[in-house]
């Protein structure tokens, strides 16, 4: 192939090279990375990729010792480089779960802290260090306070607050050496102990930063840094679980403490999904900056970026199916920056390289459940619009909170856009300090799992057996049918306060239709002939029928004409020639319904 091992370990030497070599369509990568079949280590040698045993996966590792030393890592270490440019005082990141956050803040930890280990191997081969002196200077010289949250998963706030006692009485217990330091006072050993054996108060232990960064400082002489991984963890659960204002003034008086205006404290990093409006959380803390996936700065450090997964599908055998990955796992875009979803990628090469939806079965996701319990037509509408590959424009604000998701479920877009299940086209600035953001789904798997979600949500409120014959009648026309099995639907499932007007049963309908995507496109509110329709369902197959649906919502009183306003939509169909669309793309059989609501009453006539 033009390149001899002699070669290539020339030029290395010479450098002229460095890391991974691809030369005539061959990748040559140096041996001191992994011993070659035949054992024998050849130190500045190089070798073909594919005559090398192969590191394993790093499915689950977040530690970055053991990531970066004997699993397939991704280096991402020159977001250090990156941060001691800015320095900016407390960074927050918020990305969607399973996109390398606590892994990404385990390397920080281990660069930055003091440890009686060289920690410098760790990095030694890693981008950072080639990026100077400069930065290699800080490698090892600060004290770290570094918890997780991202396991605080209870049902009750005392639960919640007993482990996040463990958590942090844990991370005290591992800067046991404090109490034995002639710098720290006799008061202040007497409530690191307290917190360690878990005897602290809530009050007290709400100053457990302050006072463990202030012990840090006055023992090592140079102030620590602070890394609280997931930090929302615990917020969401208190948000679904019904005890979010005690959790949140817990974290407030805890964040606030540790982070605001902190002498003893040299930087801070939080990691979330949520970045949660200051005045509910970071109320006053002004030296917060915050990076979400809207912007460009850090962009690159979290999740997989295109190089990245090309270079991992050529060193996995599988350069041929990179097509494949991107339909299923690219698609996210961050700042300007093109991402992948690194959990569903690591996890698509370690299944032989079958894809699936990997990402689905990895979080709870309860918040978006409550928001389809309270939709109404246009957030269906916008639901249906993106699973059938479409874009809608929509207002985006990454200082959502959990409470207004059930204020005003229009915000379902901004937490479903941080969360992962939304990407961004386009953004222009908005008002109140948002964008107005043009959005799609990132790629096949999410298609996958937001059908999963749709469907959990509507079995929770139609039974299964109930839809499947709601769908039958209307596929096969049988009016009696459908009328007997929509009013059976409003009977089990539908209370009263809900049904109050037609977007409640349009949405209902809406969803109802959803369910048949793999043999029709849903469309609804829009213009065909000389209006407006509610439903229509364009089949896939012109073997199928099409079918047209206008939905009427009698007044109060109204219940004895139901049947003539059932007939006046039924009118209005033809009236307006609604089938318009239909019959240009030569769907011949088309079904025509007008259905009428009244609370639990329903009534239908069609042609």
């Amino acid at each position: 192939m033009g390149v001899t091992e002699r070669r290539v370990t020339d030029m290395c030497r010479n450098g002229k090279l460095s890391g991974a070599l691809k030369q005539g369509g061959i990748w040559y990568v140096p041996v001191d990375t992994q011993r070659p079949a035949d054992g024998r280590v050849r130190t500045g040698a190089y070798i073909k990729a594919d005559t090398r045993r192969k590191l394993p996966l790093p499915v689950g590792i977040s530690d970055y010792r053991l990531a970066s030393t004997q699993y397939y890592y991704v280096d991402k270490t020159m977001l250090i480089r990156d941060f001691l440019d800015e320095r900016p005082m407390v960074s927050l990141f918020t990305r969607p779960r399973r996109f390398g956050k606590t892994l990404t803040m385990d390397m920080l930890r281990t660069f930055f802290e003091i440890s009686n280990e060289d920690t410098s191997v760790y990095f030694k081969d890693k981008a950072i260090w080639r990026a100077g002196k400069r930065y290699q200077a800080y490698q090892g010289k600060y004290p770290v306070v570094y918890v997780t949250f991202k396991d605080i998963k209870c049902e009750t706030w005392e639960e919640t607050l007993e482990k996040l006692a463990e958590v942090i009485g844990n991370e005290y217990a591992r800067h046991e050496v404090l109490l034995a330091s002639d710098r720290c006072n006799a008061v202040d050993k007497a409530y690191f102990r307290r917190v360690m054996e878990r005897l602290a108060s809530p009050t007290e232990l709400t100053s457990s930063f302050m006072t463990l960064t202030k012990m840090l400082h006055e023992h090592y002489q140079i102030a620590p840094i602070i890394i609280i991984d997931e930090y929302d963890t615990p917020i969401q659960q208190g948000h679904v679980r019904g005890f979010y204002d005690k959790v949140i003034l817990f974290m407030r008086n805890l964040f606030s403490g540790g982070l605001k205006d902190n002498h003893h404290l040299s930087f801070g990093f939080l990691t979330g999904i949520l970045r949660i409006a200051q005045e509910s959380i970071f109320s006053g803390l002004n030296n917060l900056t915050i990076n979400s996936i809207l912007d460009e700065k850090y962009s690159s450090y979290f999740g997989f970026t295109s190089d990245e997964v090309r270079a991992m599908a050529t060193y996995y055998d599988a350069g041929d199916k990179f097509q494949e990955i991107c339909e299923w796992y690219d698609g996210y875009q961050f700042g300007e920056t093109d991402i992948f979803n690194p959990w569903s990628v690591i996890k698509y090469f370690s299944n032989n390289h079958r894809p699936g939806a990997y990402w689905q079965s990895t979080g709870s996701n309860e918040i978006i459940g409550e928001v389809l319990s309270e939709a109404g037509a246009d957030i269906y509408e916008h639901l249906k619009t993106i699973l059938q590959g479409e874009t809608f424009l929509t207002y985006i604000d990454t200082d959502v909170i959990y409470p207004e998701i059930r204020r005003r479920p229009t915000t379902v877009y901004s937490f479903l856009l941080v969360a992962g299940y939304l990407k961004v086209i386009s953004a222009e600035p908005g008002f109140a300090g948002g964008q107005m953001c043009k959005v799609a789904l990132p790629n096949r798997e999410i298609a996958i799992v937001y059908k999963k979600e749709i469907l959990d949500q509507l079995n929770d409120i139609v039974p299964p057996s109930l839809a499947v014959s709601i769908q039958e009648a209307l596929f096969t026309g049988n009016e009696d049918a459908l009328k007997q099995n929509l009013r059976s639907l409003l009977l089990e499932s539908a209370s009263v306060y809900d049904t109050i007007g037609e977007n409640f049963y349009q949405g209902l309908v809406l969803g109802l239709c959803a369910m048949m995507d793999s043999l029709y496109t849903v469309r609804s509110n829009r213009e065909s002939g000389e209006g407006r329709y509610d439903i229509a369902l364009m089949p896939k197959s012109k073997m199928l029928p099409g079918i047209l649906i206008e939905l009427k919502s009698a007044g109060k009183g109204e219940r004895n004409g139901l049947k003539k306003l059932a007939e006046a939509a039924l009118s209005q169909i033809e009236e307006k020639q609604y089938e318009t669309e239909l019959t240009s793309q030569g769907i011949s059989k088309i079904y025509r319904y007008g259905v009428a609501f009244h609370d639990k009453d329903v009534e239908i006539v069609m042609a």
